[in-house]
């Protein structure tokens, strides 16, 4: 399978979940925002989120500041 990742063609072995894609790119437990195909997946629906073959997912990182 391969989606595009923030602008990057990226391969997998097989089709994944959002929540299985954080935990790939060991960003689990990180204050994260994902969106797929230009829409927010809450994290509440990371683990029920499928990704499927040319899904455009963007993640970002939230950073503090003030």
């Amino acid at each position: 399978m391969h989606i595009q990742l923030n602008g990057e063609r990226r391969e997998f072995a097989s089709e994944l979940t959002v929540s299985e894609l954080v935990d790939q790119l060991a960003l689990t437990g990180r204050r994260i925002a994902v969106e797929v195909n230009e829409e927010i997946v809450p994290r509440s629906q990371h683990a029920e989120t499928r990704l499927t073959t040319g899904d455009c997912v963007e993640i970002v990182h939230a950073i503090g500041g003030g």
